[in-house]
């Protein structure tokens, strides 16, 4: 072998080798089965289903509060300093779980970075917010937007939802240019449509600089400036009520002759598990998605059903 080719072998070991470092790492970040957060009547599960590997540009986040944070030193804290209203806001916490679920423009193992990038982001972030105002606030995600768009190419944008659900069956989100939630009545059997102005939607992270932001006479964004985050709320849920949060993965997905998967079968697939665990209804749904056709993209969704036997 000549010395040349010898190099290039090298190389693409070195690259193979750097690959699988790199994909080790963000699997890391993946949740897990026991990561899903455990909350009085609702009921969690979530995954992602990747083309490339183990990883790839969709992202799952949790944010269990009461097992990830020690609410109660953090009350005592903010109760001994005069910070009350950090205190109340803590005590909520334990009522509630997060979810965020992200979708970065690709597909590919390396677009794992991107959403590597927006996980480590978002729990520095949450920290911060916990300390200061004792809750996750809209200013951690404009403070995000800003980073990304200061730093991404606007060809390697990320779609978001991030939301709150508390024992009660209330959904609190906000949502950057991401698929509205789906809603499944187990009163009416079927899924019903969440009226448009219960949503407000935006650009997606890292495409426009906020208004908000104070460095913004420093942008020379052609597109111009997003508007402050706004909270949106849904109180709909009743006992057995099934939400599902998803990425364009699972909205697109369609079978050879051109019909959509959710439009299609989602619905009575759900009919047909309503009365199954999360993970069960997850399980069954993935299954069905598969064999209706082979995926052409990632696919990550999370069931949230409330079950007041919990």
């Amino acid at each position: 072998m000549d010395a040349t080719k010898q190099e290039m072998n090298n190389n693409i070991l070195y690259l193979n080798e750097e690959l699988n470092n790199f994909q080790t790492i963000a699997e890391n970040l993946i949740p897990q089965a026991e990561d899903s957060p455990k909350l009085e009547n609702i009921d969690i599960y979530g995954e992602s289903i990747h083309l490339a590997g183990n990883v790839g540009g969709d992202h799952i986040a949790y944010v269990d509060f009461n097992k990830r944070y020690d609410l109660e030193e953090r009350i005592n804290i903010a109760k001994d300093t005069g910070n009350f209203k950090i205190a109340e806001n803590l005590e909520k916490n334990k009522r509630r779980a997060g979810i965020l679920l992200a979708d970065v423009a690709g597909h590919q193992t390396t677009d794992s970075l991107l959403a590597a990038m927006l996980h480590q982001s978002f729990f520095i972030g949450a920290l911060y917010e916990l300390d200061n105002n004792g809750e996750i606030t809209t200013k951690l995600f404009e403070n995000i937007n800003t980073r990304f768009y200061n730093s991404s190419s606007l060809n390697k944008f990320i779609t978001m939802i991030y939301g709150e659900i508390s024992n009660s069956g209330k959904f609190r989100f906000i949502s950057a240019a991401h698929s509205a939630p789906l809603l499944f009545s187990n009163e009416q059997d079927k899924l019903v449509k969440i009226s448009e102005d219960k949503i407000t939607n935006y650009f997606p992270i890292g495409i426009v600089p906020s208004i908000e932001d104070i460095d913004k006479s420093r942008s020379n964004s052609v597109m111009g400036f997003k508007e402050k985050y706004a909270v949106n709320e849904i109180d709909l849920m009743d006992n057995k009520d099934i939400m599902v949060l998803y990425t364009d993965g699972l909205s697109d997905h369609a079978n050879s002759r051109g019909e959509n998967y959710v439009s299609r079968k989602l619905e009575s697939k759900l009919k047909e598990l309503k009365e199954y665990s999360s993970k069960e209804i997850f399980s069954g749904i993935k299954d069905d998605i598969l064999s209706f056709n082979k995926p052409e993209d990632d696919i990550s969704y999370v069931i949230i059903k409330k079950n007041n036997n919990l």
